[in-house]
């Protein structure tokens, strides 16, 4: 079927296709989903336990093991890590890319139930969560109010949290930072001891007695009525009224033996906006949903809580969708400037409006296409797909310029406008495919490869293919179609201009210019190319001395994961010696605060100190953790970037004693599950051990250049109270080693009894002992222990209390204790920072049984880097075949594809020149050349054959085909460079992700082409010439077997 021929002779047909496409394609663009990053399913689940009362150690023997053991059965499991701390287990699972997490999760469960009946009867069942990185918050608000924080929760869990939980779109909402009411029992230890009672006694009858429960059904005449037995608590006196059964036979009332009263729980974190108490609102989205469309569907909503809330205030502290949204309007920004240079380009080139707008329309309707299939193929609207379409704005032009350029020789030639039309897009039809197929081949491997940065740049490379068939199928229908009804062959002959063309009048001018600057151009070429064709092995080694040259420069260039991206966001994590009070914390990070508050380029502070409220965050959680968020203002209203900012927080918190504080800048890769920078893990079985070599290697690391805020995560010991159970004398009064641990627990932290309903609101009643016991160790010795037997005994008879140091937190991987020493880096790339690292740890000498191995973002980069070297493997491989294929040659494929190296010296320099690491996207732009330059190759080594086939002597048809094909080549090269030029630039927000692509393949398709324009055609000479001799001996060898 020749789709040309159709389009040509059906115009309004072809029309009215084209116009159902854009209708599609503005439908499908609406309805894109619109986020920052491609949505990423990480392979990874965790099992979180609690036991709570019970130090790391203990939690490793009794919880981690186990669970360790039955987890690392599950089937595709890659890494299995542990963190054992005060009272909680966390098993972090890791599976090979590609696995079903859905039934991954399943298999777990079914595991850990086999092991369940082993572990601690008071442990708290295993919960097996599915990490989504897609569901982090996209919004964080600040509530501020007249009342008190009390009151603010109340509004915030009755009022603000529903309603904008009911918002299409949002999965979650979270509150926390107020007061939370609670009825605190505190028990008189001497009237308990003188009724025979206990703490546990007490909280068993609270919680039988607050209770409503079914009863049946009876009936009444022909109704049948359900019995419902009504137990529940209705008012604060009716607890302190409670009868208490005595075993003498009598009763007590609650208020008798206790204390009870309306109260706060113990405040367990302090939030500031700005430096004023309030409380914070996350706010998460369901996944696969429109992150901008949610947050203005909550924005709304907060408008109108502010007018039915006149005495709160909702301040905005983190709005994931601002970032979006400018990262995408500068995206778009750059798409269209790129657009407008490559149409520029053709112009000056073809100097013809029509032609030019023949060829220009190719590109909105490709982008247009490819929407359609984005959304039918459910690809988001974000920096990866849009930075695809950018780089393939200048390649859309591309076939439509051939095409063209064919269609108008057969004008000049003297065929009708139809007749041009269906001829010369039938001649180049095959030569645009094959060009194409090159250039999605490169594409092709990057959807296979494992590895998270080939699950990111899957959406790119599908962007790219798509829009790249897009712009086939309207160069072979489009194209022709409006030829064979615009294109005139005389336009650029001096004529009376009418119209708006007037206006086109004066690039006459510049048009003269240009043609006589390009004809001499062309001139200096062909006496370029005759003297490389005649001194075939200097044009070699003068190639080879520039490849070798501008190879030279990668040491120099230096490796990273990603490209810092200035997100205008920062965070100030503070932490104290273990132990410190709440207020203590806040007190530091009230002095930080004050010195944030004289940085102009700041626009907003938010402040936790203690509990985060996020059972995934167990490093910042306790009251001596604070957390500062930092946003800046506009990139476009401040003059520092946010690493400049962060430095100058740097200078101040250093000085603050008393405190380990850091400074981390928000990066787009700490959702890749990197970690920091730098991190070497260190495996062995002694925690003593463990923690010398640490320090050991802390050193080594803080030694090299390049390192910060090097930190262990083996951190000193804290001296605990540790209360040794005494199983003899235990035995004698029949208790347990949980039954004393549980009357402990009741004495001290006290324990949760039940739950009293007010109001619709579920208030904790909390039942403790006398805060005496707390108040030294002997009087701990001296509390009390109720016995299975009635009476009441002190602690020591059945125990020994000792203080000794713990850890805080366990580590372990693949089974083996870890620990891990972690840095931040500083005005070197990742890949040199790590090499020397690597390079003195050789040298260190490491104890027998212990080992270590790199982790963190200097991991993941290298795992990518062979991923992607892989896809650039089977990208050549793919791009010889089609060559070979079009060709049906195998060794012109060689010739042709000797461009590529060529090609990456250039992307090399580009990097060098504008002094930006390899890092993964411009290993991508890597990727990217190997399809794109063989193209200008292919146009000239096929006009070459051309010739040679209509009896050109070969020095002879090089000679004219080169001049002849400088003009496309010149084209489709500047069309494609100049339209990448906004985009290599890397200014505006978010443009930081996708310049290093831009900068590798402008660098390499401007080197490339210069160099192919005389390089190609002399390798063509030799590798002929090779052919021949070959064709020679084998003739020989038969005519001696003869």
């Amino acid at each position: 079927m020749n789709l040309s021929k159709i389009s040509v002779n059906k115009p309004v047909t072809t029309i009215m296709v084209a116009l159902i496409v854009v209708i599609l394609g503005a439908i499908s663009l609406s309805r894109l989903p619109i986020d920052l990053l491609p949505e990423m399913d990480i392979p990874v689940s965790v099992v979180m336990t609690t036991y709570e009362g019970v130090g790391p150690q203990e939690i490793e023997e009794l919880i981690t093991k186990p669970l360790e053991n039955s987890v690392s059965t599950v089937s595709n499991i890659k890494q299995v890590s542990s963190t054992s701390s005060e009272g909680a287990s966390i098993i972090i699972a890791e599976f090979t890319q590609g696995t079903d997490m859905d039934f991954a999760a399943l298999e777990m469960r079914e595991k850990i139930d086999l092991v369940k009946g082993f572990l601690p009867q008071d442990a708290k069942d295993p919960m097996v969560i599915k990490v989504d990185p897609n569901s982090m918050p996209v919004l964080q608000l600040a509530i501020t109010g007249n009342e008190d924080l009390s009151e603010l929760q109340t509004i915030g869990e009755d009022t603000i949290q529903p309603r904008l939980e009911r918002i299409a779109g949002v999965a979650s909402v979270s509150i926390s930072g107020g007061y939370e009411n609670q009825i605190e029992i505190i028990v008189n230890e001497e009237r308990l001891k003188g009724y025979g009672l206990s703490i546990d006694s007490i909280s068993q009858v609270l919680r039988a007695e607050n209770l409503n429960l079914p009863g049946g059904e009876v009936t009444k005449g022909s109704q049948k009525l359900t019995i419902r037995t009504k137990g529940q608590f209705t008012s604060l006196d009716e607890i302190k009224n409670l009868s208490i059964p005595l075993s003498s036979g009598g009763v007590v009332a609650l208020k008798d033996v206790s204390e009870v009263n309306m109260t706060y729980k113990d405040i367990s974190s302090i939030v500031k906006s700005d430096g004023k108490r309030s409380m914070s609102v996350s706010i998460q989205k369901q996944s696969g949903t429109n992150t901008v469309k949610v947050v203005e569907a909550i924005h709304d909503e907060i408008k109108k809580l502010q007018k039915d809330l006149p005495g709160v205030k909702i301040d905005v502290v983190m709005d994931q969708s601002v970032y979006i949204k400018d990262s995408i309007n500068n995206v778009v920004d750059n798409a269209i400037s790129g657009a407008v240079l490559a149409v520029a380009i053709l112009y000056l080139f073809l100097r013809n409006v029509r032609s030019t707008l023949v060829v220009a329309t190719s590109i909105p309707m490709s982008i247009i296409c490819t929407f359609i299939l984005m959304y039918f193929n459910g690809i988001t609207l974000n920096l990866m797909t849009l930075g695809g379409l950018v780089l393939g704005i200048g390649m859309l032009v591309d076939n439509a310029i051939v095409v063209l350029e064919n269609i108008y020789r057969f004008r000049e030639e003297g065929h009708s406008k139809i007749e041009a039309a269906v001829k010369g897009a039938g001649e180049v039809g095959m030569a645009v495919i094959a060009s194409t197929l090159t250039t999605l081949a490169v594409f092709l491997p990057i959807a296979f490869v494992d590895g998270m940065a080939a699950v990111m740049f899957k959406e790119l490379a599908l962007t790219i293919s798509m829009s790249l068939i897009a712009s086939l199928l309207v160069s072979i229908t489009i194209v022709p179609m409006l030829s064979s009804k615009l294109l005139e062959i005389d336009e650029t002959k001096e004529k009376k201009r009418r119209g708006i063309f007037k206006i086109l009048g004066i690039f006459d001018f510049f048009h003269d210019i240009f043609d006589k600057v390009f004809e001499k151009v062309e001139n200096i070429y062909k006496r370029i190319l005759r003297w490389a064709l005649n001194h075939r092995k200097s044009t070699i080694l003068i190639a080879l001395g520039i490849f070798l040259g501008t190879i030279s420069l990668i040491p120099a260039i230096g490796m990273e994961f990603f490209p810092n991206m200035d997100q205008g966001e920062f965070t100030i994590n503070v932490k104290l010696p273990e132990g410190s009070e709440l207020d203590k914390t806040d007190n530091i990070v009230q002095q930080i605060e004050g010195h944030l508050e004289k940085i102009k380029e700041i626009d907003a502070i938010f402040s936790s100190v203690g509990s985060s409220g996020n059972q995934m965050q167990m490093g910042s959680n306790g009251s001596n953790n604070g957390t500062i968020n930092v946003r800046l203002k506009d990139l476009k209203d401040r003059n520092r970037s946010v690493d400049q900012v962060a430095d100058e927080a740097r200078n101040f918190v250093k000085d603050i004693p008393g405190a380990e504080i850091s400074v981390q800048v928000s990066s787009m890769t700490s959702g890749f599950g990197g970690g920091s920078p730098v991190n070497i893990k260190i495996k062995g079985d002694n925690l003593d051990k463990l923690e010398i070599i640490g320090e050991d290697v802390k050193e080594i690391v803080e030694s090299v250049e390049g390192t910060r805020e090097v930190k262990s995560s083996m951190e000193e010991g804290i001296p605990e109270v540790q209360i040794v159970v005494n199983r003899e004398n235990a035995s004698h009064y029949g208790l347990t080693a949980a039954q004393i641990a549980s009357s402990v627990k009741g004495n001290i932290s006290g324990q949760l009894a039940t739950r009293y309903k007010l109001n619709e609101e579920e208030i904790d009643v909390f039942i403790k002992g006398d805060s005496i016991y707390k108040e030294s160790i002997s009087n701990l010795r001296q509390s009390s222990i109720n016995t299975p037997l009635g009476i009441t005994i002190p602690l020591e008879q059945v125990a020994n209390v000792v203080i000794e140091k713990g850890p805080i937190t366990i580590d372990r991987e693949s089974q083996v204790r870890t620990i891990s020493v972690s840095s931040q880096i500083v005005d070197r790339d990742l890949g040199s920072i790590t090499n020397d690292i690597e390079e003195k740890l050789s040298k260190y000498d490491m104890p027998e049984g212990y080992t270590y191995e790199s982790g963190g973002e200097n991991k993941e980069m290298m795992e990518s880097f062979k991923s992607l070297l892989l896809a650039l493997l089977l990208a050549l491989v793919l791009v010889y075949m089609v060559i070979a294929s079009q060709f049906e040659s195998l060794l012109h494929p060689f010739t042709i594809m000797l461009s590529v190296p060529l090609a990456f010296s250039g992307g090399a320099l580009g990097l060098f020149v504008t002094g930006r690491s390899l890092s993964v996207p411009a290993f991508i732009g890597v990727i990217t050349l190997a399809g794109v330059v063989v193209n200008n190759a292919i146009v000239l080594i096929d006009y070459i054959e051309i010739r040679r086939k209509s009896g050109e002597e070969r020095q002879e048809a090089i000679i004219n085909a080169g001049p002849i094909r400088l003009r496309p080549i010149l084209m489709t090269t500047l069309t494609t460079v100049l339209g990448l030029i906004p985009m290599a630039l890397g200014i505006g927000d978010g443009a930081e992700a996708m310049a290093p692509m831009a900068t590798v393949v402008v660098g390499g398709l401007t080197l490339s082409t210069v160099l192919t324009l005389v390089f190609v055609p002399v390798m063509y000479t030799m590798f002929d010439d090779l052919t021949k001799f070959i064709k020679r001996k084998i003739f020989r060898n038969k005519t001696v077997e003869a």
